[in-house]
């Protein structure tokens, strides 16, 4: 393993300040028990371009049980590679063991606890380099050597606060480069969905795609179908709440990779589509973080609605959405989608009575319909009435349960007296 580059605090950008305080404490604890714990991946990218990061991931020589007798609020989770979890409140720090990158056909199955050794496997040639398992721990080199791209392969050191960089990441991030570590055309046949993810990397970033690695994905985007599919919807949402959705699809249709996943869709695409994906990037744009108004069904209803997709349903949108392309669509997605695109026409709806109006916002839809409204309804003064009103509701609602007595001061509910029962005709007596 070749040498890293150091660079030291006073050569980069990156404060403590910076970095979430419960992802410190995670990497203090680690370290405090003798473990190499770094800050890791996109979170020092992010921080080096200054960008706030989505997450703080933490790379650790620990293994994950180690990890887990560490923290009581930790959980280990993943079948293809243990990850701890380690939580603070609806916040998650990811944790994970240094791996290192094997052959294809020499995986390792996981193995249950730290200090007994995983059994190698003897490499057997196999011309299917799709890796389906990965859980050979390894040293930091080896982990930096097996991640994605360059740019991802860069650690944090907090006891030093330095930079480490083995795989060339920082002059990358300088030029503005997405560049493979190791040869791109092995890379995207172990994981077809990287190909995914340079396109989406350089799209966020305005970055440049190293020609290596277009080369690879124009010779390999038939291998994104072999994907798990519940994969490849997860990375097609993270794309649509990025903020930049409309500049990735128009480079996923360049590069066949959106052709690979759902064939249909490349010869339905009208400007209507580009105008929905950039309403989409706007609204994301104007949050810090992604916000969770974004939800799974706007982002769907978005990216099909504009295909035409409805109408090989006859309109219907409950049967809209068992799938998109080679994708499956969660039913509750779908079925939620069908709740927001019905209360349109009650929100459009200008002779509505004040508590017809009333009801809607009682919905459990009726945030996500006005978002609707507001992403794509073209009417700005109809969605500012409904939040006028909305917070009008909200006023009086609180100036009610305001002006309540307080429970010892309201009259108190006079107990009914119970009533004596009648004995039967008479009087209970046999006769004379």
């Amino acid at each position: 393993m070749p040498q890293p580059v150091i660079i030291p605090r006073s050569d980069h950008p990156i404060s403590r300040q910076h970095i979430d305080q419960d992802a410190l404490k995670v990497l203090n604890r680690l370290q405090q028990f003798n473990h190499i714990a770094y800050l890791v991946g996109g979170s020092v990218r992010d921080l080096l371009l200054g960008r706030t990061p989505k997450d703080f991931d933490i790379g650790t020589s620990a293994h994950p049980y180690q990890v887990k007798r560490l923290f009581r609020n930790c959980w280990i989770i993943g079948r293809r590679f243990r990850l701890a979890h380690v939580k603070f409140g609806t916040k998650v720090i990811e944790v994970a063991t240094f791996r290192r990158q094997i052959p294809a056909g020499t995986e390792e199955e996981p193995v249950p606890a730290p200090p007994v050794p995983a059994p190698t496997e003897a490499a057997v040639e196999d011309p299917d380099l799709l890796v389906h398992h990965d859980n050979t721990f390894g040293t930091p080199e080896e982990d930096a050597f097996r991640r994605d791209f360059t740019l991802n392969a860069l650690f944090y050191d907090i006891e030093t606060r330095a930079i480490i960089d083995y795989v060339g990441g920082l002059e990358d991030i300088k030029a503005g480069l997405i560049r493979c570590i190791g040869v791109p055309e092995e890379r995207f046949q172990e994981d077809p969905v990287r190909m995914l993810r340079a396109v989406a990397l350089a799209a966020r970033l305005d970055f440049t795609i190293d020609a290596p690695v277009l080369a690879a994905i124009d010779r390999y985007h038939g291998e994104l179908a072999r994907s798990a599919p519940a994969r490849l919807i997860e990375e097609i949402y993270k794309v649509l709440r990025a903020g930049s959705a409309e500049k990735t699809f128009r480079m996923l249709v360049e590069t066949g990779l959106l052709a690979a996943i759902a064939p249909e869709v490349p010869g339905r695409i009208t400007d209507t589509f580009w105008q929905s994906l950039a309403a989409i990037d706007d609204h994301r744009r104007a949050f810090k973080r992604n916000p969770e108004t974004l939800a799974n069904a706007i982002l769907l209803g978005s990216l099909l609605i504009p295909l035409g997709l409805l109408e090989q349903h006859h309109g219907r949108t409950k049967d809209l959405g068992a799938r998109f392309g080679i994708l499956p669509l969660a039913r509750r997605d779908v079925e939620f989608l069908r709740q927001v695109l019905m209360l349109q026409r009650h929100l459009r709806d200008a002779n509505a009575s004040p508590r017809h109006k009333r009801s809607i916002m009682h919905r459990s839809a009726f945030p996500a319909a006005l978002l609707w409204l507001e992403l794509h309804g073209r009417a700005p003064e109809l969605v500012e009435s409904w939040r006028a009103l909305r917070a009008d509701v909200m006023s009086q609602a609180a100036d009610g349960a305001e002006g309540l007595p307080p429970v010892s001061d309201m009259p108190r509910r006079r107990r009914r007296r119970r009533r004596r029962r009648r004995p039967p005709y008479g009087g209970g007596t046999l006769g004379h």
